[in-house]
């Protein structure tokens, strides 16, 4: 391989992460101010608005993955509105990808404490759980959802697979020993 080729790739790697994350905001601007993980569209005054700038660039960044911008554009989201479970949620889950449950922990049951019946605050919570070591407390977030979900939701299937997930590889470890 020549330098002229890896350069080639290189640009090529650069327009494709420039190309995913320019749609990724696209389709956050163009999207209904409610999306996301448990979002109630008009449910609730407060939720999220489509002029709220961060909250979509917020969106997009989640897309796109890129958790510390997450952190940073819901950060102000929730600044601009704090009652927007959403954007709490949302802060939530970019702290867990990054590792740092305690603001994961804190921002989820601020979303909790703005909507308790927050279904993707609190299938997010259950996998936090998990993620500490804590299953049993995931569970009693799959019965909460089992409760608010009328008939299964997608945040209730989520949690539960992610639960049977964790206590398979937890059986599997233990067999190992």
């Amino acid at each position: 391989m020549d330098a002229s080729t890896s350069t080639e790739e290189a640009i090529i790697s650069i327009n494709v992460r420039l190309l995913t994350v320019s749609m990724a905001v696209l389709l956050a601007c163009s999207t209904p101010p409610g999306w996301g993980a448990g979002s109630r569209v008009g449910a609730r005054p407060g939720g999220a608005d489509a002029a709220n700038l961060d909250y979509q660039a917020g969106l997009a960044a989640a897309q796109a993955k890129d958790w510390s911008l997450v952190v940073a554009r819901m950060t102000a989201a929730t600044q601009q509105d704090p009652k927007n479970a959403d954007a709490w949620n949302e802060l939530g889950h970019a702290y867990r990808l990054l590792g740092d449950m305690d603001n994961s922990f804190k921002n989820y049951a601020r979303a909790l404490e703005i909507d308790p019946r927050h279904k993707g605050a609190h299938e997010y919570l259950g996998e936090a759980y998990l993620q500490v070591g804590k299953p049993d407390m995931a569970e009693k977030e799959l019965q909460v959802l089992d409760k608010i979900c009328f008939i299964s939701c997608e945040e209730y299937r989520d949690l539960k697979e992610q639960i049977v997930r964790y206590r398979r590889e937890r059986l599997k470890a233990m067999a190992l020993r």
